[in-house]
Order: C-alpha cells, then sequence, then structure tokens
C-alpha cells in the first residue's frame, strides 16, 4: 500500500527560507513500504521565515493524509516539533502566550496544526538536515523546499514534476570512496560554507550580502562564526 510500513503512513516535510526571511517555500513527502518517494507536494511562499515555512510544511502534510491512519512524521526542525508538541499544551493553557509572557509566534499556523493533529494518531520523529548518508526522505523534502523557495512555483507528484534536484547545501550523489565516520561526518556538516545567493540576517543580529560566506546554524544561516550560536528557544 502507498505510503505504509508496517501499520503507519512515513513521511517527511521541511520548510526553507533563503535570508530568513527570505523567499521561502514548502513540501512533504510519502514513501511506499521501502521508503522510497511515491507522492509529493511543494509550494511557495513568497517571503517568510525558515520557521513560518517550516510549520506550513507540516500542515499541508497533515491536511493532505488520511486522519484515520496512523502518521509517522520526520521532521528536521526543532522549533517546528517542539512548538505542536512540547510547547503546544503550555501555550494553551496560557492563552497563547509563552513561558516569558509573550504572544506565541506563528499562532495561526499553530492553531491550525493543533486542529488538524485532533483525534489523530502521529508520531514525530527527528532527523538531523544535510547528513551524509541521512534520512532520504528529509532530504527529498528538503531538496523540494528549497526549489520551491527558489523558483516560487508549485511542484509535485500531481503537477508531473520530475524529482528535486539536489540543494546547494546537500551532497550531490553516492561516493565509491569508503563511508565517513560519525565525526569525520560532523566535522564535514559543521565546516561547510556556501556563498550566500541572497542578502540575510545572521542569529548574531548582523546582517551578511549576497555572496558573503554564509554557514549552517541552529536558527537558519549566517555567518560561518557564529555557527555555534543557540537554537531556536521556546
Amino acid at each position: 500500500m502507498i505510503g505504509v510500513m508496517a501499520d503507519r503512513v512515513i513521511a517527511a516535510c521541511d520548510g526553507a527560507s533563503k535570508g530568513n526571511p527570505g523567499p521561502a517555500g514548502w513540501a512533504w513527502v510519502i514513501a511506499d513500504g521501502g521508503e522510497t518517494p511515491v507522492r509529493w507536494e511543494a509550494g511557495a511562499l513568497g517571503t517568510a521565515t525558515n520557521n513560518v515555512a517550516e510549520l506550513t510544511a507540516l500542515e499541508r502534510l497533515l491536511a493532505a493524509t488520511d486522519p484515520g491512519e496512523r502518521l509517522e512524521v520526520r521532521m528536521d526542525s526543532q522549533y517546528a516539533m517542539k512548538a505542536v508538541t512540547t510547547w503546544l499544551p503550555g501555550w494553551k493553557r496560557n492563552g497563547w502566550k509563552t513561558s516569558a509572557g509573550k504572544p506565541v509566534a506563528n499562532q495561526e499556523l499553530v492553531t491550525r496544526i493543533d486542529a488538524l493533529l485532533e483525534g489523530r494518531a502521529v508520531e514525530f520523529r527527528y532527523v538531523p538536515a544535510h547528513q551524509v548518508g541521512g534520512d532520504r526522505l528529509n532530504d527529498f523534502a528538503d531538496r523540494a523546499a528549497s526549489q520551491a523557495a527558489v523558483v516560487q512555483e508549485p511542484a509535485g507528484t500531481d503537477y508531473g514534476s520530475p524529482e528535486p534536484p539536489a540543494s546547494p547545501d546537500t551532497v550531490a550523489g553516492p561516493s565509491k570512496r569508503k563511508p565517513k565516520s560519525a565525526s569525520a561526518r560532523s566535522k564535514t556538516a559543521s565546516t561547510r560554507t556556501l556563498n550566500a545567493k541572497f542578502p540575510g540576517r545572521c542569529v548574531c543580529g548582523r546582517p551578511y550580502a549576497a555572496g558573503d560566506p554564509i554557514a549552517k546554524n541552529p536558527k537558519g544561516w549566517g555567518h560561518p562564526e557564529c555557527r555555534t550560536g543557540a537554537g531556536a528557544a521556546e
């Protein structure tokens, strides 16, 4: 059965923002029993933050799947996952305020996701992004979301679209060399830098220009020296 592995549907979703905020897109993918992508969809969001893109991807996935089936959702966004699992109950008790008394960011999206989760059996699974030999469904969703962010056009199975191309920060193609150790993979991921396609703002608060070297930080892209900055928090 399409999308079913054992007794559940296996899926992944991801969002992308080229500048955070900047041109953004979302994507989800569903796999067959062998975890081969068989159905997917991606869409554009115009200018939006990475967190909005991540939450939108989850909302669209939940809306596109049968609420009567068990669902496993693989995500690389700690923020989106914690927002709808760990933090959501407290936000609702506090009248949609954070523990610091501030209004919950992206409340409209979180509220819609909360309604879509009502009465459903959904298991969230965190998977690290951009890992050599990492989760293939997360990689697919990442590539589709990145493409949607860049071209700002919808894509997917219903559109007859081909598999999305590799993202600039995704390792291209299998290697014939001996697989790297976990420590080597970690070192490679932590040292990879790219030239920014769009101007943006780093987690440190300082901007960077198109063409400047940037690296993946816990909250998105930014200055290479800020790559160890703190991740998104409640």
